[in-house]
């Protein structure tokens, strides 16, 4: 890793050196969970709710790691130990400084639905022609963002890294890390409104990423989105502008089908010609993810060719719009997390299906005041796309249910997760397509892996 050896880690986070250590040698990995440690690797032990990783430091210098990051001193340490007060601090003062050392193009995103999804077709197509690193999963905290960072090596030409928050001044902080080159902002939902009040404040918090901006790429914005469409520019520089306008830099000039196979579009690159894909992620909004990663390939002097490759070789993340087919249900596996947009455009995706169409939600978190009426909304507009059966899962969801109860929409009402498992057989139906969506926390792959 460039510039990363002991001293200098020990410098940008401010912690005290014990012990020798080798002045000159480069660390080639920084980790915070010991199974993952190289040898010559920095260990950051860092305390949890269930482990506490200074009790895993004596092996990971078993293993060769060239020295360790912790809050207290082990007895007798086996190699270099860098004390610090605060091992999390540490790691993003450090993710901070080697930053620093990088050359690489930085592709930051943000929004408040599709990050994942849009990072993984921007990766896609970078990878078509130029070396990239991505965030994994959808480590996208203040835990993820400089853990992502640190995966980062000398000769990657392209790092694209997804950035959430949920309360002011959070994106400042990972903007000090990341400093993007490039911005891509997906949209602006009903997200964490318990923090950020309305969807102004929620723009507002995640425009802090700009910073961080260098001065070396592109900011890109849905314009289709109401408030995104106001961003003409940022820093003096114009924006790169998406969505369905034929104005915009980048637009779906038609789409065609939208199944279970996924997405056929056309997208038009400003003064390039057109280009037809097939998205194999399903939904409508999916198209808006690939004229992103569209934006950022043509910006990266991608050829069309290789722009189309990329979006068409796109994985299928898990939880996340991800289709299960079993020999009684098609499921809708959405169930990573929720908020009222993205509660819409899975119902929208559900509405396409042939069939019966039967929506599992649960419990929308972090709202705010108006929790109650935005649950209700979603039983509302469940009923509006003439949804066959809706269950309604938790406390808050109820407000779904009485919104959808007396319509021609089948709804029930279940308080756990467990109160429906063991009612579902008699709930559901053979060759039903499910929706399965809610807030992380309530942990509705639990119904996934009942209903496969």
């Amino acid at each position: 890793m460039k510039g990363m050896n002991v001293s200098a880690i020990a410098a940008a986070c401010g912690g005290n050196l014990f012990g020798e250590f080798p002045s000159e040698k480069e660390a080639s990995c920084v980790v915070i969970d010991s199974r993952l440690i190289e040898k010559d690797g920095v260990f950051i032990a860092t305390k949890g709710e269930r482990v506490d990783g200074h009790d895993f430091i004596p092996q990971v210098f078993e293993k060769g790691a060239l020295a360790v990051v912790c809050e207290k001193l082990p007895e007798n340490p086996a190699g270099p130990c860098i004390l610090v007060k605060d091992s999390f601090e540490a790691l993003r003062k450090i993710a901070a400084y080697y930053r620093t050392e990088l050359d690489c193009h930085v592709v930051g995103i943000t929004g408040s639905v599709g990050k994942t999804s849009t990072k993984e077709l921007i990766a896609s197509v970078l990878r078509q022609g130029k070396k990239t690193c991505a965030t994994e999963k959808n480590f996208n905290n203040d835990i993820g963002v400089p853990l992502t960072v640190l995966r980062i090596r000398e000769d990657d030409e392209y790092a694209v890294i997804e950035m959430g928050i949920n309360h002011f001044g959070e994106m400042s902080e990972l903007t000090k890390i990341v400093h993007p080159d490039t911005v891509v902002f997906t949209n602006i939902g009903e997200c964490h409104l318990e923090n950020l009040h309305d969807r102004d404040g929620v723009l507002k918090a995640k425009s802090e990423i700009f910073e961080g901006l260098t001065g070396k790429g592109n900011v890109i914005v849905n314009a289709s989105d109401d408030k995104l469409c106001s961003l003409q520019e940022v820093a003096g520089r114009p924006t790169v502008r998406y969505g369905f306008d034929e104005s915009f830099d980048v637009y779906a000039s038609k789409i065609g089908n939208v199944n279970f196979e996924g997405t056929d579009t056309v997208l038009n690159i400003k003064g390039k010609e057109e280009l037809s894909v097939h998205i194999p992620l399903p939904g409508k909004h999916m198209v808006l993810n690939a004229c992103a990663a569209a934006a950022v390939g043509f910006s990266a002097g991608l050829s069309l060719t290789q722009i189309k490759n990329g979006i068409e070789s796109v994985p299928v993340t898990e939880g996340r719009s991800h289709i299960i087919k079993t020999d009684r249900f098609n499921i809708i596996d959405d169930c990573y997390n929720a908020n009222p947009t993205s509660m819409k455009a899975a119902l929208d995706l559900l509405s396409g299906s042939e069939g019966r169409k039967a929506a599992i939600l649960g419990d929308m978190f972090e709202l705010g005041a108006d929790e109650a009426e935005l649950h209700a909304s979603v039983g509302e507009y469940a009923v509006r796309l003439k949804t066959d059966l809706l269950v309604c899962i938790g406390d808050l969801s109820k407000n779904m249910f009485k919104a959808a109860e007396g319509s021609d929409t089948e709804a029930h009402w279940y308080a756990s997760v467990d109160d429906f498992i063991r009612d579902a057989s008699a709930v559901l139906k053979g060759a039903d397509t499910v929706l399965i969506k809610a807030s992380h926390s309530m942990n509705f792959g639990k119904i996934v892996e009942e209903l496969k």
